[in-house]
C-alpha cells in the first residue's frame, strides 16, 4: 500500500504537456524511420530542407540521385539509367520534399500536374512534349514559353506548387530524360 501512496504524491504532469512530448517524440520518430534504410544519404538533404534552405536541398536532390546511379556526374545519366533508379529512394527523396514543404513540392506533385494537364504514360511513351512544356509552365520553370534561368528560381515556399526539386530535371538528354522519368515514377507509384 505504501507503494500506492508514493504514486498519488508524485507530482502529476498536465495531461497536455505529456500529449505535447508524446507528440514531440513520434514525429522525431517518424523523422528516423524515414531515413533509416539510408540515413547516411538522405540526412544532409533532409537537414536542408527542415531548414527552408530549398536551393541548397535542390542542388542535394541532384547529388544524391547522382550518386544512386553511380555515375560521375548528371550529365553522365542516361534514359535508360532511369528503367533502373530504385523505387524506394524516390519515394524517400518524395517523402522528404513534401514533408518540409506542406506538400508544395516532389516528385510526387510534379507528376500529378502532370497528369491533371493531360499527360499519360501514352503521351509519355510518344514523346508528346507539350505535356511537359504545360507542366514547366505549371510549376515555374518556363515564362512566356522561354525556360528560366536556374538562378532566377524562387526558393521559397512562395514558388509555384511543384517547382522542386527542378535542378535534376536539367539533363542533356532533354525531355527525352524527363519523358523516361516521369515513366519511372509511374511504374514506382510515385
Amino acid at each position: 500500500m505504501e507503494s500506492d501512496r508514493d504514486l498519488n504524491t508524485m507530482p502529476q504532469e498536465p495531461e497536455s504537456s505529456l500529449a505535447e512530448k508524446v507528440a514531440r517524440l513520434e514525429k522525431r520518430l517518424d523523422d528516423v524511420l524515414l531515413l533509416l534504410t539510408d540515413t547516411y544519404r538522405y540526412g544532409k538533404l533532409r537537414e536542408l530542407l527542415e531548414a527552408g534552405k530549398f536551393r541548397e536541398a535542390d542542388l542535394e536532390t541532384t547529388r544524391v540521385m547522382v550518386e544512386i546511379t553511380g555515375k560521375p556526374d548528371q550529365e553522365a545519366i542516361t534514359p535508360e539509367d532511369m528503367k533502373r533508379f530504385p523505387c524506394n529512394a524516390l519515394m524517400v527523396i518524395d517523402q522528404l520534399w513534401q514533408k518540409y514543404s506542406n506538400d508544395r513540392f516532389g516528385f510526387s506533385v510534379q507528376l500529378s500536374i502532370y497528369q491533371d494537364l493531360g499527360g499519360t504514360m501514352d503521351t509519355i511513351r510518344s514523346q508528346d512534349n507539350k505535356y511537359l512544356r504545360s507542366t514547366s509552365e505549371k510549376v515555374g520553370w518556363r515564362v512566356d514559353n522561354k525556360l528560366i534561368e536556374y538562378d532566377d528560381f524562387d526558393f521559397s515556399l512562395n514558388a509555384a506548387v511543384g517547382a522542386f526539386p527542378g535542378n535534376w530535371w536539367n539533363s542533356p538528354y532533354g525531355a527525352k530524360m524527363a519523358n523516361f522519368f516521369l515513366a519511372r515514377l509511374i511504374a514506382c507509384e510515385i
